[in-house]
Order: C-alpha cells, then sequence, then structure tokens
C-alpha cells in the first residue's frame, strides 16, 4: 500500500506540473466564481454551528449503533441457527450445525452490505446537506468521510467480530454465556477461528465478485436501453430544410447521444473507490483482490464511455481527501492483520507450546517431532458433574453415558481443579502482546 502511495504521489506530481496546478487552490477559485457570478454582489453571510455540528456528530454515532445492531443480529442469528441445526433430526444438518450457520451468515451478511450500502449514502447525502458546508470541497470531503466510516462499519462490524471475539467471551462449560438464558454463544471451528473467517471471506468476496459485478453493469445497461426506447427520435420533416440541418449536425447527435445515457451527479465516482476489501485470513485474497481490479477497470471504463453520460469536467490537483483514506485503510491492514495472526491463528501458541513445552526444548531439536502433543496439550479437562444443572445433555448424540465418562475435553487453557486460567495461557497472552508490538 505504501508503494503504491508513493507511487501515486509522483504521477501526480508530474501531471500538476504539466497542467501548470502547482499553487492552484479548489476553494479559492470555487468562491472567486460565486463572487463572479453573483451579479448584485451581495455579501454572504455564513457562520459556523456548534449546536449543528453536535446533532451531526450524535447523529452519526446513532448510525454507527445501527451498523454495529446489524452484526450483532447476524451473531444472535448464527447462535440460534446453530442451537435450531443441532436439534434438527437430520444427521448431516446436526454434524454440520456450526458450518451450515457460518455459510448462510455470510450469505446474510452480504446481502445487509448490499442494502446498507444504498442506506448509507442516503443518510450520508442528508448529513451533508444537513452540515451546510461553505464550499463543494468542504461538502466532498464531508461525504467523504462519512460514507467511509459508515461502510467500514457495514463491511468489517461482523469481521472483526469473528476474528477478534468469537470463542473467546462465551465462557466456558459450565458456565456459558448465554443469550436470553437460553442460547449459549457460538465457538469458534474445531480447527481454529481462522476456519471461520476464511469461510466468511471466501463467501463475501466470491459473491462481490461475481453478483455485484455482474449487477454493477446490468443494472446500467438495462437502463440505458429502457431510455433508449422512451426516448425514440422523432422523423425529420422533409420540408423544413432547417431541421434537417440541425438534426444533421455532428455535435447536436453527440450531444443527443450523450442525453440518452444514465444519469451522472458529483459523487457518481464515490462507489467505485469504496469497492475495496483486505484481510489476511483468506489466502487467495490478493489473487482475487488483483483479478477484481483488472476486471473492474474495464467494467468501469464501458459503463463510463458507454452507458452514462459525460461528467462535467471540474479542475483538480490531486484526489482530495481519498488520499488520507487510502493511507487510513494501509494503516488499518497493517494493525488488522497483525491481530489476525497474533490473536486469530494458533501461530502464537504454536511456538510457544514449541520453546516452552514441546520436547525441542529440553532435548536436541534435530530429528525430534516438535510437536507430538500439541493438541492434547492445548486442550482443558472438564468433569463432567460440573454441567449446569439445567443443561440436558443427549448422551446417545455425544456418545457417552454419564456414569461412565467422567472427565471431557475442551479448546482452553485452564485448571481442572477450579477452571482458573493456567501458566500456559498467560505465556501465550504475554508472546502475542510482544508479536504485536514488534510487528506494528
Amino acid at each position: 500500500a505504501t508503494v503504491f502511495l508513493e507511487l501515486w504521489k509522483r504521477q501526480r506530481a508530474t501531471v500538476v506540473t504539466n497542467w501548470d496546478l502547482y499553487r492552484w487552490d479548489e476553494e479559492e477559485e470555487e468562491l472567486a466564481m460565486e463572487l463572479i457570478n453573483n451579479m448584485q454582489h451581495e455579501p454572504r453571510q455564513y457562520q459556523h454551528s456548534y449546536f449543528r455540528s453536535a446533532i451531526i456528530l450524535l447523529l452519526v454515532l446513532v448510525m454507527i449503533a445501527v451498523l454495529i445492531g446489524i452484526a450483532h443480529a447476524l451473531v444472535i442469528y448464527r447462535v440460534i441457527a446453530i442451537a435450531l441445526l443441532t436439534q434438527s433430526n437430520s444427521g448431516f444438518s446436526s454434524e454440520q450445525a456450526n458450518t451450515m450457520a457460518v455459510v448462510t451468515g455470510a450469505v446474510l451478511h452480504y446481502i445487509t452490505i448490499i442494502i446498507m450500502t444504498k442506506v448509507n449514502r442516503r443518510v450520508a447525502l442528508y448529513l451533508c446537506d444537513l452540515e451546510k458546508p461553505r464550499t463543494f470541497s468542504q461538502r466532498e470531503n464531508n461525504f467523504t468521510v462519512k460514507i467511509f466510516t459508515f461502510q467500514f462499519f457495514t463491511n468489517f462490524s461482523s469481521l472483526i467480530y469473528i476474528a477478534f471475539f468469537l470463542g473467546r467471551i462465551n465462557g466456558r462449560p459450565g458456565s456459558y454465556v448465554r443469550i436470553a438464558g437460553k442460547w449459549r454463544l457460538e465457538e469458534c471451528h474445531p480447527s481454529g477461528c481462522i476456519t471461520d473467517l476464511f469461510i466468511q471471506m471466501a463467501i463475501i468476496m466470491t459473491l462481490k465478485q461475481t453478483i455485484s459485478n455482474v449487477v454493477e453493469y446490468l443494472i446500467p445497461w438495462i437502463s440505458h436501453k429502457l431510455r433508449k426506447r422512451q426516448q425514440r427520435p422523432k422523423k425529420r420533416n422533409v420540408m423544413l430544410g432547417e431541421e434537417e440541418e440541425e438534426v444533421e449536425d455532428p455535435c447536436k447527435r453527440q450531444w443527443l447521444s450523450n442525453y440518452q445515457l444514465n444519469e451522472v451527479n458529483v459523487f457518481s465516482l464515490f462507489d467505485e473507490f469504496l469497492e475495496m476489501v483486505f484481510v489476511a485470513a483468506f489466502p487467495l485474497a490478493p489473487l482475487l483482490a488483483f483479478l477484481n481490479n483488472l476486471f473492474e477497470i474495464r467494467l468501469d471504463a464501458i459503463k463510463m464511455m458507454q452507458l452514462y453520460r459525460r461528467m462535467v469536467p471540474r479542475k483538480a490537483n490531486d484526489i482530495g481527501i481519498w488520499l488520507q483514506v487510502l493511507e487510513a485503510i494501509g494503516i488499518l491492514a497493517v494493525i488488522g492483520n497483525g491481530l489476525v495472526i497474533a490473536i486469530t491463528s494458533d501461530f502464537i501458541p504454536v511456538q510457544v507450546y514449541k520453546y516452552m513445552y514441546s520436547p525441542c526444548n529440553t532435548e536436541n531439536s534435530t530429528g525430534v517431532d516438535c510437536f507430538p502433543a500439541y493438541i492434547n496439550h492445548s486442550l482443558s479437562v472438564f468433569r463432567v458433574q460440573d454441567f449446569e444443572p439445567h443443561t440436558k445433555v443427549n448422551e446417545t448424540r455425544l456418545g457417552f453415558v454419564r456414569d461412565e465418562t467422567k472427565e471431557c475435553r475442551y479448546r482452553d487453557y485452564r485448571n481442572a481443579d477450579d477452571y482458573s486460567y493456567t501458566a500456559q495461557f498467560w505465556h501465550i497472552f504475554a508472546a502475542r502482546l510482544a508479536f504485536l508490538i514488534l510487528f506494528e
């Protein structure tokens, strides 16, 4: 990301120099044009309102809370879906309940992204109108910040929960955290929480790069065809030579052809800027993102040249606040990748076991298997007698008899007597913090 932005800055400096825009200021020219266009030269009063700013900030926080609430609703859906699928009479549904809940939850997350993208745009425009900025450039910057903030929480609230909170706030056997005292929070996949994040990201990226791109092109294409059918050219009157001459004018033909295309506005390009995703959990994400960018470039070019009207050109010497947005995304990507490696994946627990608890710690590591009992070492002991009183254990489904089975194992680092955290848990916790500090 840093290399890309630095190369872009060099390209931008070259273009600005060639076009003589180095000392050009957008706000100064905009204010000057407003003064020239004001024939009466009447002064325009403008005063910043702290009350209006406080109201807008409050509305932004309310919108963010709504977006986070949608992520919580998806969590509740997965919890209830797992419970219902587990109790299903179908053997496949009960065995694959967790995977099916994650897959359907990812599809619902994709649907909420599509819907809330439209809602976020309207809300951001309404807040900009309520804010009453002095110049168009200020309005553009305010809209960019708001729409990016809303889209960030729309796209990543559920992913942040899966990556950093799933399986860590659900309690332990005998003391589970439950929704409405009935459904306990979902746990990670047996292979680790990184699998749930992998499935979520794979489904969302696949749907975005297939269905979204197809719809993104089909809707303008269908709209263009409908507009052409509704605006059929009138028959020319051969008796009026002047009329025929105007129709045959190539400039007018181009204007009419451009008018028949789909409408555009000053914020039409913002959707193209917002089509970006970053995460390290999906190994094919960089490849798919690269292929998606190549496809998006051609798709956007076709839409702009054939399906949309020509935008009114405006002078500019950079991409505005989008440069700061891209820099922020680069920083957040590094932080997010570090958190995924340190917290979500098993990289740190494996290394701690290898260098502190495995046979390689006491013996010569040459020719010695360092992970003979890592899985067993990462499990804790739970006494069956400590099950919650209201919990009904399905002995047939679980494959054991309560009188014969005294202990079970679960993924955690807790003592068998009082279920407190072991020393290994704190070693892993310290190693994760140290890795984050070094990585960042």
